[in-house]
């Protein structure tokens, strides 16, 4: 994908789909991972399960592989959660981690429709839950997503240029 390939990971709500539009917006190479690497599937192994749980979303390790090694960009951006990010972590120059407030989750998560993640009373507790613990995030540069859209993409952006 790109020279220096960087991922946007965080919990439900915390806008990553939203930081992925708005970089595309900006004419930056921007994949939505939840849309367009993730399905179903055991997260150490990559065989894909039925069903829809949390635990089980995971990236195509080899799609990212092979959209990481093309070079043909300056940067690219991989948004979006997975629970197999340990598989491929080291393929990325610098990891993102979008976080929120509890208040505004809550409140980002009374938006969800049912049948979306988060959208079961039980769903959001559970994201709730995985919120406080930070549980299923790596370790990266925070990123505070209370803010307007345009400052969380600027600082993203600011912390990419400041790098050596």
């Amino acid at each position: 994908m790109a020279k220096k390939n960087y991922l946007v990971e965080g919990g439900t709500c915390t806008g990553k789909s939203t930081v992925c539009r708005e970089l595309r917006n900006r004419g930056y190479q921007a994949i939505d991972g939840d849309e367009e690497l993730a399905y179903h599937g055991d997260p150490e192994t990559g065989e894909r399960t039925p069903g829809g749980r949390h635990e089980h979303h995971i990236w195509d390790i080899a799609k990212v592989k092979e959209l990481a090694a093309n070079q043909s960009e300056d940067i690219a951006f991989f948004c979006g959660g997975s629970r197999n990010f340990p598989k491929f972590l080291h393929l990325f120059d610098q990891v993102f981690v979008l976080n929120t407030d509890t208040k505004t989750l809550k409140e980002r998560l009374a938006l969800r429709p049912p049948e979306a993640w988060g959208g079961t009373d039980a769903e959001k507790q559970k994201i709730l839950h995985l919120h406080t613990t930070k549980q299923d995030i790596p370790q990266g540069t925070v990123i505070n997503t209370t803010r307007p859209l345009n400052e969380v993409v600027d600082c993203l952006l600011n912390s990419i240029e400041a790098q050596p």
